[in-house]
């Protein structure tokens, strides 16, 4: 029950409890037990329950880059209430990209997908850079694979273009570049404006805007999956500026009846295996979750409760604290103090 790959990816990407919602991705089903899919219309309204997150690119599964957006995407579905349940990483592969986004937008009600980290652009050539698989080279393919996922035509967006024009400079290696003469640069440029839409639907909900100080759009696809750019500070200031849009449709906005009791305990995680094991089962009826994790080179691990009933898990504070010999603390390291003194004296 508490292996592990490692005690970052389990803090972060540990799902929440099953609060007893499904996603309504899923869909309703009818007295023959026919399932009835959601439109997208139905999909970009509903409440939102569930969550999935893609990362997609080469350059992560080779190694070469480090993903960090996806332990931010993480805590942002902690913070905001929603079942974080999936995150999944795959190339630069039209197949596979087609295959993931349509069974996650089956399967949850907000999906993210983004592909690798790149350095930080400049504010006035942001248009300069690769942002993940949306940007202007034939390995960006990220905006093409979903449309044809969903059978969508890509379309050069105007208020996308103009915006572009507008807040972002040349790089200083194209002095010549003209946005009137046709050429390789700016047949790039415009391809990072082409973007998924169907047709049948109001553009203003498939192109999203959410801050003024960017070109950079948020593409909606099917009504639940939005495509982010990789670079780690877009990433962070798209999703805070989605955030008002979503808060209406969670139940329990900016993370209010959702809690996190850290404790931290000088035993072993094998000393408290066998309490927590017990534990764990009596409290999975109240939708609460237990956590076990090690902190490498220290003298003190940490066990958590994460759920949505406060006064029950308030009321287990006093027992859990004697039964791991702990105590109640709200960061890890707050109890390392003592540890600290320790080995000083």
């Amino acid at each position: 029950m508490f292996a592990r790959l490692s005690q970052l990816t389990r803090h972060l990407s540990r799902p929440l409890p099953n609060y007893g919602h499904t996603s309504a991705a899923a869909g309703a089903r009818t007295s023959i037990g026919a399932a009835i899919m959601p439109s997208s219309e139905d999909r970009s309204r509903r409440m939102i329950h569930t969550a999935g997150c893609i990362i997609i690119g080469d350059e992560v599964l080779g190694g070469k880059t480090v993903d960090t957006n996806s332990a931010h995407f993480a805590k942002y579905c902690f913070l905001l209430g929603m079942n974080l349940k999936k995150i999944e990483v795959i190339g630069d592969d039209e197949a596979e990209i087609g295959e993931a986004v349509r069974r996650m937008s089956e399967n949850y009600d907000f999906i993210v997908t983004r592909q690798a980290d790149f350095p930080n652009p400049e504010p006035k050539a942001i248009q300069t850079l690769l942002f993940g698989g949306i940007g202007p080279t034939h390995d960006d393919i990220t905006y093409q694979s979903i449309a044809k996922a969903f059978d969508l035509p890509l379309k050069l967006h105007n208020d996308t273009l103009k915006l572009m024009k507008a807040l972002s400079k040349p790089h200083p290696s194209q002095k010549n570049f003209s946005w009137d003469v046709p050429s390789p640069a700016l047949d790039a440029k415009l391809r990072m404006a082409r973007l998924p839409i169907d047709e049948s639907r109001d553009e203003k909900s498939q192109v999203l805007f959410v801050d003024e100080s960017l070109w950079v759009p948020i593409s909606v696809v099917n009504g639940n999956i939005h495509i982010l750019p990789g670079i780690p500070r877009l990433f962070t200031q798209l999703l805070d500026g989605l955030k008002p849009l979503l808060i209406p449709r969670l139940e329990n906005p900016e993370g209010k009846g959702v809690y996190r009791i850290l404790f931290s305990t000088p035993m072993a995680e094998s000393e408290v295996a066998g309490y927590l094991t017990k534990l764990a089962a009596e409290v999975e009826p109240k939708g609460v979750k237990v956590g076990s994790y090690p902190r490498w080179g220290r003298k003190r691990n940490s066990v958590t409760l994460v759920g949505k009933d406060k006064d029950y898990m308030e009321s287990l504070v006093p027992q859990i604290e004697k039964s791991v010999d702990g105590v109640r603390v709200e960061k890890e390291e707050d109890a390392d103090e003592s540890e600290d003194e320790e080995k000083g004296s």
